[in-house]
């Protein structure tokens, strides 16, 4: 890590980044057990509601490519905090609906302001670091961002029996009101003036274009895309597959959710060490054959229901897991040859992955047949694909920076 921050300095930057990062996760997470509650109240189907973690991952999908040359032309700071803002009001929206479109739109709107987090983390991250010590970085931030899916499920299930659903997006406007506050005061500027691009709209275009001539960083990017495939299938399925399928209360769903995000977080810190005696590209390719590998066994029992829950669990597990390898390592790779378009090339790159994941959350829930199938079909496909794209990304490519 950079020599000139003091371990205070770098814990803070850590804290603040991590829980930028971790905004996606708290924003879909915490309000899974609350489900079938909302789809009563809001006397819509359940797949409507279902339909509204699609809405949020599309809106961060589309938000993110905004964000990338705001941030590279003004700087991180500013744009993070005027989305931070549009957050805290979307959450309040979200917390007032009383019809199943209004869900979807206040949460589209939702994902649109917390997605300045995850690009300008990201660029932040690019700004300071080489390489290696940005997936180093990447790893510490998951250690925050990977308490996000232990926590928010439990306290979500808490706050369905304190206050129902609408309580949670209060708590969720409350928590970005805090974020804001904690980046006006404690994050410093990581681009300065000089390293600025002011582009217009042909311009931004034209970098956008050659990013996507990069055929490196789109296989980067594809691979990142389909990781989020991964986790959203198990995200929009996990619901149905623990509470309706194997009838675990929404309470205890929440510990479940969280041993997964155990396994994640558990792999992204051991990431930090390996990467002390092996290359990005070594340990993802070894981590995507596993996680490709245990989504397909996981399909295999799916369909046969052999072992039965128990099986299921174990495979759930290694699998998640190896995305806390998977995540850091994919993301310092596509953004190493960026400098002065970090901002950008972060912003497209979370674009592909949300729309991807969005994609594969989607089709789990248009196929779904009261079996866990669509989900773990979903995610092995993903898996495969990721890997497929990892290994086109052979250490011989080249890649140009935009």
């Amino acid at each position: 890590m950079s020599n000139s921050m003091s371990r205070s300095q770098l814990a803070r930057m850590v804290l603040i980044l991590g829980t930028m990062t971790a905004f996606g996760s708290m924003s879909i997470d915490m309000y899974l057990p609350a489900f079938p509650q909302m789809a009563q109240d809001l006397r819509v189907p359940l797949g409507t509601v279902q339909l509204s973690i699609s809405a949020f991952l599309f809106g961060m999908a589309a938000g993110q490519l905004f964000y990338g040359p705001l941030s590279d032309r003004f700087g991180r700071r500013r744009p993070l905090l005027y989305g931070l803002a549009l957050y805290v009001a979307s959450a309040a929206g979200c917390a007032c609906v009383h019809t199943g479109e209004g869900l979807l739109f206040w949460r589209l709107v939702m994902a649109i302001g917390g997605g300045a987090g995850m690009v300008i983390s990201r660029a932040v991250v690019r700004d300071l670091y080489d390489t290696t010590e940005a997936a180093r970085m990447f790893s510490l931030l998951m250690l925050v961002m990977g308490a996000a899916p232990i926590l928010a499920p439990i306290a979500g299930g808490q706050i369905l029996l304190i206050t129902g659903w609408r309580g949670i997006f209060v708590f969720l406007g409350v928590f970005g009101l805090l974020s804001l506050v904690a980046v006006a005061v404690g994050l410093p500027e990581s681009l300065p003036e000089e390293r600025r691009v002011r582009h217009n709209l042909a311009e931004m275009a034209a970098i956008y274009r050659r990013l996507l001539l990069n055929h490196s960083y789109v296989r980067y990017a594809i691979a990142l895309g389909c990781i989020a495939g991964v986790n959203f299938s198990y995200i929009s399925g996990a619901p149905f597959l623990f509470i309706e399928l194997h009838g675990i209360s929404p309470q205890h769903f929440g510990l479940f959710f969280g041993a997964n995000a155990c396994g994640l977080i558990g792999a992204s810190q051991l990431n930090r060490r390996l990467l002390k005696r092996f290359s990005a590209h070594r340990i993802l390719n070894g981590a995507f054959t596993i996680n490709a590998a245990t989504a397909l066994l996981l399909t295999v029992a799916g369909m046969t229901g052999i072992g039965g829950f128990p099986v299921q669990v174990i495979l759930l597990f290694i699998c998640l897991s190896m995305t806390g390898f998977l995540y850091p390592n994919v993301t310092a790779l596509a953004l190493e040859p960026f400098d002065k378009t970090a901002g950008s090339a972060s912003a497209l790159l979370g674009t592909i992955q949300y729309s991807l994941g969005a994609s594969a959350g989607a089709f789990v829930g248009m196929y779904h047949n009261g079996t866990a199938v669509p989900m773990t079909a979903t995610m092995a496909a993903s898996g495969v694909l990721g890997w497929c794209a990892v290994v086109l990304c052979g250490r011989g490519t080249s890649q140009s920076a935009a």
